[in-house]
């Protein structure tokens, strides 16, 4: 899922998302931080057609969340 949201994405904003999911038609993106949440936003409907073709399902919303890094274990 992760690949097929950043595929649909530009390079440099592909990088910001860590994480993807899908529950009940809801798409959640998982992103680094809020400046690049804000940017993805303006992708959103993009997202939605290339990400809903590619999984042949359809999508009824996208929320975008900051998510924090997972901490490295020693």
């Amino acid at each position: 899922m992760v690949e097929e949201v950043r595929a649909a994405l530009p390079a440099r904003l592909a990088l910001a998302v860590v994480s993807a999911g899908l529950e009940q038609g809801r798409l959640t993106i998982g992103v680094v931080g809020a400046a690049w949440a804000s940017r993805i936003r303006y992708f959103t409907d993009a997202v939605r057609k290339k990400v809903s073709g590619s999984m042949g399902v359809e999508l009824l919303g996208i929320r975008i969340r900051v998510v924090r890094p997972k901490a490295e274990l020693p």
